[in-house]
């Protein structure tokens, strides 16, 4: 028997036993014909390649056959050396069909693992921030990896194995039943001596296997946690060295144990796999040997039925648990078909227009947003996290998982609205503050506004459009956002800048780079543009890369502006030099800020105080600290805080902090009555 056939066996047994009882629809059988359809030729060619493999496999101990009683026994050197040359020229034709098969193999498989990757990467670039902040990027990750590469293993290694071996069933299992059918009988008789240990060791593979998967993720999940440079400064600065040792120790120490049990269980396959096609083969000689003696079998026969009895083995086994294979294969497919078919909700309709040219106005009219909770608009399998896969000692024995608690993300902020009757209006080219202690619903607003969400009551606006009738295209060209903890992809400064516009100059990028008050420092980095920013852009301080992320933005251009406590990281100097960069670069843009200073607040043109999801004041900065109530709490509250005079309104208290939750308090420190809305 073949190491293969072999391998393919024992895969067989190592498959999930739930898989026997599932079943696969209607729609996935058609899905898959649609993904077989353009490689339909293909998998042709590859079907013939394999039957004609199988047939050389049997045809060898035939001819092996005839060597030995018409050549060898027979004493004619002719038949021997025209058989044996024969028997090398198949073996070379049998060779290049083995390259061939492995070409087209190559071909279809890594054909679909393209088809499903862009599709499956296309189609989750495109769905809503709220897939990806309750999803698990590993999980994700997975389905378009693993259960891709699962996927397509049904068109090469499963379909291959079950056309091989039935091909090698059909003709070995004939060519013996036909020459020695009493000697098939007994061969088959000693199957059970394999059958029996094999399904034992089967259930117990399959348990470790799941079991090893389990703690490996772990193991995974634990070395990149610790390795990317967040993790990597949480443990240096918090950090117990000795004991983040000792719990790797214990962790990798499982994975050694399982490990060692998974081998140990293989080996007692192989060797009872062994044994018995060993065993096979002596019964096959003994009698047949018997029986050559008494001129019944001549001996090239005993020799050719012994090299197929070896091969009857294999394909016996296999088919047996053919369906274990199909469906392992088939349920990849249905994981991938479930991303595929995960409906984004952030869709274009159809007819779907530009924004208008020129500068946009921004309106919340009743808008109100509640989060989807979870498994709303995803995949309870991506959002699930199980408890910590480094249970007892017990699991290494592939017994243990059972019953333990899942565990799934939470259902959004605070579980119920984020935002309630909104309404808001930022004529073209004025700046709007929203203020308001942390969790109020000014991000939320904000990201309705950039069309990264769509509301659940009312509308928003842009130049007197609905978002949601509005291209995506035209949404992200005339919307610009910059966030508190910008982004910066792992790659140089160039790059991240061409993300705004692909096509910028160099002329182009320098000025934006000035514009945001970081040139200087790009300058002084040791490649210039060309210097690689870290993972997330961690080689710069915080406020060098939120001004490298204003400087995208303001290469971007866009025509409403929203900035999410953009200047945060930034010392007093630098967001006063930033400041100044925005006022030149988005003077008669639309900007919405979600203010962190008071200098920001004094400047805008409407303040808005959000609280608990509603608007509670508006006006300007004088306006509202006239009016008294929550602005004018939240201000001098700021004020103290920063060392000023109870009641100055000076820029002393420009290093103050709107957003911090204290000031969402009255001076008792008691939560503050709601304060009537006026209209916008």
């Amino acid at each position: 028997m073949s190491h293969g056939a072999s391998w393919t066996t024992l895969r067989s047994f190592t498959r999930d036993p739930s898989l026997r009882s599932g079943g696969v629809s209607r729609e996935t059988w058609r899905r898959i014909g649609d993904l077989a359809r353009p490689y339909r030729r293909q998998l042709a060619v590859f079907l013939v390649l394999v039957v004609l493999s199988s047939a050389a496999a049997v045809a060898t101990p035939l001819l092996l056959a005839v060597l030995i009683n018409r050549g060898v026994v027979a004493g004619d050197r002719g038949v021997v050396l025209g058989v044996a040359g024969v028997v090398a020229a198949l073996a070379l034709v049998e060779g290049g069909i083995t390259l061939a098969q492995r070409w087209y193999s190559s071909r279809i498989g890594e054909g679909l693992i393209y088809d499903l990757r862009t599709s499956v990467f296309a189609h989750v670039q495109r769905q809503p921030v709220s897939f990806f902040t309750r999803a698990q990027t590993g999980a994700l990750v997975t389905r378009l990896n693993t259960d891709v590469s699962g996927a397509q293993q049904a068109f090469t290694t499963t379909l291959q194995s079950v056309v091989s071996n039935v091909v090698l069933l059909v003709l070995a299992g004939g060519v013996v039943l036909s020459q020695a059918p009493v000697l098939l009988l007994a061969v088959l008789l000693l199957l059970p001596l394999f059958w029996v240990p094999a399904r034992r060791v089967g259930r117990r593979l399959s348990g470790l296997t799941r079991r090893s998967m389990e703690l490996n993720a772990d193991l995974g999940t634990r070395m990149t946690e610790r390795f990317n440079v967040a993790g990597a400064l949480l443990v240096t600065l918090y950090g117990r060295p000795e004991e983040e040792d000792e719990q790797f120790r214990e962790r990798a120490d499982r994975v050694r144990r399982i490990g060692t049990s998974i081998a140990m269980s293989n080996r007692v396959f192989f060797t009872a796999l062994t044994t018995v096609t060993a065993l096979a083969t002596a019964l096959v000689y003994g009698v047949g040997g018997l029986l050559a003696i008494g001129g019944r079998f001549e001996v090239g026969t005993v020799v050719a039925l012994a090299a197929l009895m070896g091969r009857l083995y294999g394909p016996i086994t296999s088919l047996a648990n053919v369906r274990v294979d199909v469906m392992s294969a088939l349920v990849s497919f249905e994981r991938v078909f479930e991303v595929l078919d995960l409906p984004s909700p952030l869709v274009e309709v159809e007819g779907a227009v530009d924004l208008p040219e020129g500068p946009l106005d921004v309106r919340l009219d009743g808008v109100g947003f509640t989060y989807p909770r979870a498994g709303e608009g995803g995949l309870r399998s991506l959002e699930a996290v199980t408890a910590d896969a480094a249970a007892s000692d017990d699991d290494v024995d592939g017994h243990g998982g059972e019953g333990r608690p899942e565990v799934v993300t939470a259902d959004g902020p605070r579980g119920g609205p984020a935002l309630a009757d909104v309404d808001l209006h930022v004529p073209a080219g004025q700046v709007l503050a929203l203020v308001g202690r942390s969790g109020a619903g000014k991000t939320t607003a904000t990201a309705l506004v950039a069309r990264l969400y769509d509301p659940t009551e009312g509308r928003v606006l842009v130049g007197g459009v609905d978002l949601r009738e509005a291209r995506l295209a035209s949404v992200h060209d005339r919307i610009g956002v910059v966030t508190q903890d910008a982004h910066l992809f792992h790659d140089t400064v160039r790059a991240n800048l061409l993300y705004a516009r692909p096509g910028a100059s160099e002329a182009e990028l320098l000025a934006a780079l000035e514009a945001a008050q970081v040139l200087d420092v790009v300058r002084d980095l040791p490649e210039g543009l060309d210097t690689v920013v870290g993972d997330r852009g961690h080689r710069l301080s915080g406020g060098e890369k939120q001004r490298v992320a204003l400087a995208r933005l303001l290469l971007k251009a866009p025509d409403v502006v929203v900035l999410d406590e953009a200047t945060a990281h930034l010392d007093s100097r630098s967001e006063a030099a930033v400041q100044r960069a925005l006022e030149r670069a988005l003077e008669g843009r639309t900007s919405i800020v979600i203010a962190h200073r008071l200098s920001t607040v004094r400047s805008a043109d409407l303040i808005a105080v959000v609280d608990a999801g509603r608007v509670v004041q508006t006006g300007t900065h004088e306006e509202l600290l006239a009016q008294g109530g929550p602005y004018a709490v939240l201000h001098r509250t700021q004020l103290v805080g920063a060392g000023g005079p109870p009641g100055d309104a000076g820029d002393d208290a420009e290093g103050g902090d709107l957003d911090r939750g204290d000031g969402a308090a009255g001076p008792a420190g008691g939560r503050r009555p709601p304060a009537p809305r006026p209209a916008p």
